[in-house]
């Protein structure tokens, strides 16, 4: 299973990013072969509209399972994300990434 944190950094122990739109970083976690592999965001920041549906369409080209971040994506970026089939899990808002993934796994995240 692969799964997506929005990040303000590259390691586990990065702060989360609480927005989904305009995250600095996605760090992806392949459960199954335990790799990480990091897509910089950062120039998203610049866009005046849409930053949520560029970077869900983004996320789609990474085949993630399951998206772990903070708020949630907006509305027009949720249904992108619905229609690629990515469970999301909020509430990971100042953890590091370690803390959000060993909330997730404990079922302490709600589901989006």
């Amino acid at each position: 299973m692969k799964i997506l944190f929005t990040a303000k950094g590259t390691e586990w122990d990065s702060q989360m990013d609480p927005r989904f739109g305009r995250t600095e970083f996605f760090f992806i976690f392949d459960e199954e072969t335990e790799s990480i592999e990091i897509y910089d965001n950062r120039a998203i920041a610049n866009e005046a509209h849409g930053a949520g549906p560029k970077t869900a369409q983004k996320m789609s080209e990474y085949n993630i399972d399951v998206l772990i971040t903070g708020n949630g994506p907006g509305g027009n970026a949720a249904t992108v994300v619905k229609q690629i089939g990515t469970k999301v899990f909020v509430g990971a808002g100042g953890m590091s990434v370690k803390e959000a993934y060993d909330a997730y796994k404990n079922g302490e995240l709600k589901e989006f």
